[in-house]
């Protein structure tokens, strides 16, 4: 029930979010950048959850469902820990989503 993904793309991003649905709640919760070995030993990483509505909506729509259906620039890692690119029959990339959404007028 778990899935990890990794966008590479035009912009160097590290966000990183936790997304449970437990008896029908959304917990979402957004950590520091770096999970990775070398930084828990040198550093303090955090994760925190989102509990305000409006913020938890919008990092719901630009941090996680954007990138969930992106099929350009997404990898998925495999049970034993091998990435692979998620491709789709339509193109959909994240980030030039996003691009739009901020030149769009309000």
């Amino acid at each position: 029930n778990i899935k990890v993904r990794s966008i590479v793309g035009r912009f160097l991003e590290h966000h990183r979010i936790f997304y449970f649905l437990a008896d029908g709640e959304e917990n979402i919760y957004l950590s520091s950048a770096d999970w990775m070995e070398r930084n828990f030993f040198r550093r303090i990483e955090i994760a925190f959850p989102i509990l305000d509505p409006r913020a938890k909506r919008r990092v719901l729509k630009e941090g996680l469902r954007a990138y969930l259906a992106d099929t350009t620039q997404a990898w998925e890692m495999d049970h034993n820990g091998q990435y692979h690119l998620k491709n789709g029959n339509r193109k959909v990339c994240a980030q030039d989503m996003l691009l739009e959404d901020m030149r769009a007028p309000d």
